[in-house]
């Protein structure tokens, strides 16, 4: 490969369907011909490209919530078995140098991603479909198999741009697959049922896919996705990355869902470097604007929080002097009735949550029910802090991550008993479920639980109270403060 030369000759996005194969669907995959014919095409191209490795991002690999998972070792395998076709089996070899370099280059980042943690050897089908068609046509190549995770698109799109870097480092030319299926919410019919958000979902994909658009990417939010019951979008998602700041020839070659589940395949042919394609560095200057702006219309309660998580995480400093604090902050703020401000947040005693969230995803929630400082000023100033490096959930918040952090503070009412659960209202009340010295407790009116019964769960999970233990309720208001 010519020096400086960019290390992605190709990449293609592709769905994954068993079904797909004759000796999986067994007559079934001839409804879906026209996909079948444009996987044709796809491995086609790729055997004309010859690439050096094969990069597969999929779904069905190891998923953590916190971390990439990169397949070590030097050799793959697997069949499918599990659908009913063990005759269909692979074997090949992982480029296991450019999974090392990968993994070094991820931990110099401060990216979660790496080759620790592997559960399962054996291939997956969100890998095996792509090979079928692909080493029908060439195999010559070493496979690069990295999972997705629960982290942000943001995270995944920077690990597409490490891929690239890495394999720049070591010469390869590397092709990049896109494994993942769209919506699974096609058809009333379908094995997954119908959700409107399917179709919404596939006709966006495919638009912004097949226009090469990748900073719209950004724009599907985790709530719609859920509902979508999407697949690939995150993989989608890393392959953009991958793509950074390089100009590209998309084509759309086909859209299907005839078994309920939305298939598209689009290819791209890699293009001159383009700078108005940094996607990820745009549109965090954008958001950091976005921030900077909410911050300034922040009411009191919010910013002694955030000045506390910051001079902690950027300073290494804690926020002794409290009067000082509440003082500086009613200096900056339009507050209407300052004096009455004070005496709230100087005066009040009460249990108070912290909630940060960064690119529409929490990343950090601890508070307290009842008060255990001298004031609501205190319980913020602590908790903020908590919640930026002691939620068990999250690694700790970051000085590069502070100027991404949204902030809400929840400022509790007094807990009282209820009978039953009809007392409870979603929206309006908080919840506290006891069993024993078990407690748990859920904040109201959050994104995405819509019912008094899935807030009784969740605060439940997160005591550890098991299904049908015997509990006892209590309710709480809350003030809530942007």
């Amino acid at each position: 490969m010519a020096e400086n030369s960019f290390p992605i000759v190709g990449a293609f996005m592709v769905p994954h369907p068993p079904i797909i194969l004759p000796e999986v669907g067994r007559g079934e995959e001839k409804k879906i011909s026209a996909t079948t014919a444009a996987y044709e095409t796809v491995a086609d191209e790729i055997a004309a490209l010859r690439p050096d490795t094969i990069v597969i991002s999929s779904p069905h690999t190891i998923l953590y919530s916190d971390y990439f998972h990169i397949s070590p070792g030097l050799h793959a395998h697997g069949d499918l078995s599990r659908f009913g076709a063990p005759q269909v089996e692979f074997s090949l070899d992982y480029d296991a140098t450019l999974a090392d370099t990968l993994s070094v280059m991820a931990k110099m980042e401060g990216l979660r991603a790496g080759t620790e943690g592997e559960r399962e050897k054996e291939l997956d089908h969100g890998i095996m479909v792509p090979l079928y068609f692909i080493m029908q046509k060439y195999s010559e190549f070493r496979l690069l198999r990295v999972g997705l995770s629960g982290q942000s698109l943001s995270e995944h799109y920077r690990l597409g741009q490490l891929i690239t870097k890495a394999a720049s480092e070591l010469g390869r030319r590397v092709v990049y697959v896109a494994s993942g299926d769209l919506s699974h919410k096609m058809k009333e019919d379908g094995p997954y049922g119908f959700a409107p958000e399917g179709p919404q979902y596939d006709d966006r994909i495919m638009q912004v896919m097949g226009s090469g658009n990748f900073a719209e990417l950004f724009d599907f939010s985790e709530d719609f996705c859920d509902r979508a019951a999407e697949c690939g979008h995150r993989s989608f998602v890393m392959m953009a990355g991958a793509l950074d700041s390089r100009a590209v020839t998309p084509k759309a070659l086909i859209h299907d869902a005839t078994f309920g589940v939305g298939y598209g395949i689009c290819t791209y042919q890699i293009g001159e470097a383009d700078e108005t394609r940094h996607f990820l560095s745009d549109r965090n200057a954008k958001k950091k604007a976005e921030i900077a702006e909410q911050h300034n219309a922040q009411d009191p309660w919010v910013r002694v929080a955030r000045k506390s998580l910051e001079s902690f995480v950027c300073g290494g400093l804690r926020l002794n002097d409290i009067n000082a604090t509440v003082e500086q902050v009613l200096s900056e703020s339009s507050a209407a009735d300052p004096e009455s401000v004070r005496n709230e947040l100087l005066n009040k005693r009460a249990g108070a949550f912290v909630s940060l969230h960064k690119d529409g995803q929490l990343r950090g929630c601890i508070g307290t029910i009842l008060p255990v400082t001298g004031c609501v000023a205190e319980e913020l100033i602590r908790n903020a802090v908590s919640a930026a490096t002691e939620d068990p959930r999250f690694s700790p918040v970051t000085p590069e991550e502070v100027p991404f952090l949204e902030y809400s503070v929840d400022v509790l009412g007094e807990p009282e008993d209820i009978e039953s659960k009809e007392a409870l209202d979603v929206k309006r009340y908080g919840v506290i479920v006891t069993s024993g010295y078990k407690r748990g407790l859920l904040l109201p009116d959050l994104d995405g639980v819509d019912t008094v019964d899935e807030q009784i769960a969740i605060a439940s999970r997160k005591a550890g109270i098991r299904p049908g233990e015997p509990v006892t309720l209590q309710r709480f208001e809350v003030i809530r403060h942007h």
